[in-house]
């Protein structure tokens, strides 16, 4: 069973924090430890704006969210570790192949989908991606209850 579940992206702001608090929603368990991180994170920043807002609006809370890097430790800790993009995992398993074999796709359920980065673009793009992550979350809660 999977107890540390870790999402990646590059920036830590947007669809990584976002997919750890819809599966923390989705899940709605204490004894999993779900977080996020960056591969080349804006450390100490909070939720992207536009994110943080599309989370409210579907009665979510971002506001907690502190971006942080992906460090070796933090990635050998967890068990299964959600990347966003096909080139996060290859990055990951490049730098740190001793954790390649729990690195996974969020869209792989939803034949291999990558999960673009909205970062610095309009609302839609930033609903788009809303939307993929959900669907992609709601595709990995069977195999994580």
């Amino acid at each position: 069973m999977f107890r540390k579940i870790l999402f990646v992206c590059v920036g830590n702001i947007c669809r990584s924090p976002t997919a750890e608090i819809m599966m923390r929603h989705a899940l709605g368990r204490d004894d999993m430890d779900i977080g996020s991180a960056g591969l080349q994170a804006m450390v100490g920043h909070p939720i992207e704006a536009t994110a943080g807002l599309l989370l409210r609006e579907h009665g979510l809370d971002g506001s907690a969210h502190v971006a942080r890097q992906a460090t070796p430790a933090l990635l050998t800790a967890a068990d299964l570790i959600l990347v966003m993009q096909r080139r996060h995992l290859a990055d990951i398993s490049r730098d740190l192949p001793q954790v390649s074999g729990k690195v996974f796709l969020l869209g792989k359920w939803r034949e291999n989908c990558e999960i673009p980065d909205p970062y610095r673009q309009q609302r839609v793009a930033f609903e788009h991606v809303y939307d993929l992550i959900a669907d992609s979350v709601a595709s990995w809660v069977p195999y994580l209850r």
